[in-house]
């Protein structure tokens, strides 16, 4: 098994993780809204990929509206449960 004979200064270190660097991400602008989105992604605030409504929003912010309803709701049956059992 070689171990290294000697400790690597930390110059080389950093010069052979020199390419590691992270870049920055592109963004594009929505057609329809004017947004900054992803390129070749769907736009998240009016549904709409390259001209065509790909995923109607309204809709989707209605069912998580009902689903954390139904979560406070449930949560509040248990708690009534609990009260009723005590």
């Amino acid at each position: 098994m070689g171990l290294p004979g000697k400790k690597t200064p930390s110059s080389q270190t950093k010069t052979r993780r020199s390419h590691m660097a992270l870049s920055k991400g592109t963004l594009s602008t929505c057609a329809k809204c004017k947004s900054p989105v992803r390129p070749h992604h769907v736009c998240a605030k009016c549904g709409t990929y390259r001209g065509r409504a790909v995923i109607d929003v309204l809709t989707k912010k209605e069912k998580a509206k009902l689903r954390t309803k139904k979560t406070t709701k449930q949560a509040e049956k248990k708690k009534e449960a609990k009260k009723e059992t005590k």
